[in-house]
């Protein structure tokens, strides 16, 4: 079968973690200061990096942090700081961003002199991590694990759990029919890029929300052969709830983050069976700029 560019980036996330965790002490001082009242901002896979670094940032004590879209951005608001992850440095609404903000910026993107590094105050360049797919793995990952390193995570434990979730039985997830993620707190954002991944990759049937407000309305649709994906840990009762659907309860004791890998793996593997090209999803491109 096809061995996909995408598979064979994504299965380097465990070295790319421990380079990013070696890489941070030569950057931290770029990132904002404990305290701080920071915005995070990106599109797509970076949003939700974006949205994972807010929660992380804020769970960890160190301030308040809000995230947005690159569209969304709220430039009315008071902030000490602005963070914005963009992979390939010319995403239009991203450096649209930078252009207006008088906030100080500390840009994290693959690609040196980009068009985001000539606007930001700062820029964080982890070319190590860059990716020739326009399905983002690696790179989001690493991003948010930066981020995740400069608020206290031991990154390189993390990545032992990656080594296994790269080498996992996937079992019959690739096979059904609709996948729900669910996340709490910071794993939220890793729930909206699993799905992310399988409409990207396979143009697949999934769909992303908060643990509790799965109850409120979208545990409708879980019966057999659809699947219920959980990041981190999953309430007793609302397990107990899911079972009785009768859907795939997937759930792990790996870092949320390794269990992401699982998520990307399937979502290729979905897109392998539809007979579809993952490196070549329908409509997309590795940077989205406007005419």
């Amino acid at each position: 079968m096809t061995k996909y560019i995408c598979e064979s980036e994504l299965a380097t996330q465990a070295d790319i973690w421990r380079q990013t965790a070696a890489f941070l002490p030569s950057v931290a001082h770029l990132l904002p200061k404990h305290g701080a009242r920071v915005a995070a901002v990106g599109c797509g896979s970076s949003w939700f990096m974006s949205q994972g670094y807010a929660a992380v940032r804020e769970a960890a004590g160190n301030g308040e942090t809000d995230f947005y879209a690159g569209s969304e951005f709220n430039f009315t608001r008071k902030y000490d700081h602005l963070v914005v992850i963009s992979r390939s440095g010319t995403t239009t609404e991203i450096v649209e961003v930078l252009q207006k903000t008088k906030i100080p910026t500390t840009v994290i993107t693959a690609v040196a002199g980009s068009p985001v590094t000539q606007f930001a105050t700062h820029s964080i360049i982890m070319d190590f991590a860059d990716e020739v797919s326009v399905v983002q793995t690696r790179w989001a990952t690493a991003a948010l694990g930066l981020l995740r390193a400069h608020n206290g995570f031991d990154l390189a434990a993390a990545a032992k759990d990656a080594e296994i979730a790269i080498n996992s039985d996937l079992g019959d997830l690739p096979k059904v029919e609709q996948i729900s993620f669910l996340g709490r707190g910071w794993t939220v954002a890793l729930a909206q890029e699993a799905g992310l991944k399988t409409r990207e990759a396979a143009q697949f049937w999934s769909e992303a929300y908060p643990q509790f407000d799965y109850r409120h309305g979208p545990m409708s649709i879980a019966q057999k052969g659809r699947a219920v994906w959980v990041f981190g840990e999953l309430d007793p009762k609302l397990e107990a709830e899911i079972i009785a659907t009768g859907a795939l309860l997937e759930k792990s004791s790996l870092d949320p983050m390794a269990h992401l890998i699982r998520a990307q793996r399937v979502a290729i593997e979905i897109a392998k069976l539809k007979g579809l090209d993952p490196d070549h999803p329908r409509g997309l491109s590795r940077s989205v700029i406007l005419g």
